[in-house]
């Protein structure tokens, strides 16, 4: 059975491979709109770990509109975005795999014991910037998240931001010129005017 979203080099994996990759969904990484988020090691890359994002309940409808956004999503790369390595479509079950990151997300950085100095926030704020230019001007299928928030960018080992939850956002076709704000999903926050 041969998916499309293969093609994009995400992997399928079944609910089992996942649960035993967070061993039984016990280290809880962070909570958000769309489920909770699982560290976890996969048996294909035990040297590398991966952040397990079990969705909420997924309404019917909502079947062939995640299948559309694995693919999209697994299509979009950058260097200021989370990358999807992988999911799971299996019954009841839409899980999303990322890549980890491991210093966390943004908000801790900013408002922990140890904040980062000015250089490193004007770092931090320009790869946000090329990222969110990337989901807005240069990707194929543009990308409004209308959920940027310290939050939602991690860190990698590095300190280089990486914006997360961007394919849960509205997706906008190219020859659209703006979007229905009844459509777009989470948070209502900022977004280009264009």
């Amino acid at each position: 059975n041969i998916d499309s979203t293969l093609a994009t080099n995400v992997r399928s994996y079944t609910y089992k491979e996942l649960k035993e990759a967070t061993k039984g969904f016990k280290q809880t990484v962070g909570k958000g709109t769309f489920g909770t988020v699982y560290k976890g090691v996969l048996p294909s890359d035990s040297k590398r770990f991966v952040a397990v994002k079990k969705l909420g309940k997924v309404v019917e409808e909502g079947e062939k509109e995640f299948k559309t956004e694995v693919s999209v999503i697994g299509q979009t790369h950058h260097k200021n975005l989370v990358q999807l390595r992988g999911y799971c479509d299996e019954g009841q079950h839409r899980l999303l795999v990322d890549e980890y990151m491991s210093k966390g997300s943004l908000a801790t950085f900013l408002f922990g014991i140890s904040r980062p100095h000015w250089d490193q926030r004007v770092k931090i704020a320009f790869g946000i910037s090329r990222g969110l230019m990337y989901l807005h001007e240069e990707c194929s299928t543009q990308i409004i998240h209308c959920d940027i928030k310290p939050q939602n960018i991690l860190l990698d080992e590095y300190f280089t931001p990486r914006i997360a939850d961007f394919g849960l956002a509205k997706l906008l076709l190219a020859d659209q010129s703006r979007a229905a704000r009844t459509a777009i999903r989470g948070t209502i926050g900022y977004f280009a005017p264009e």
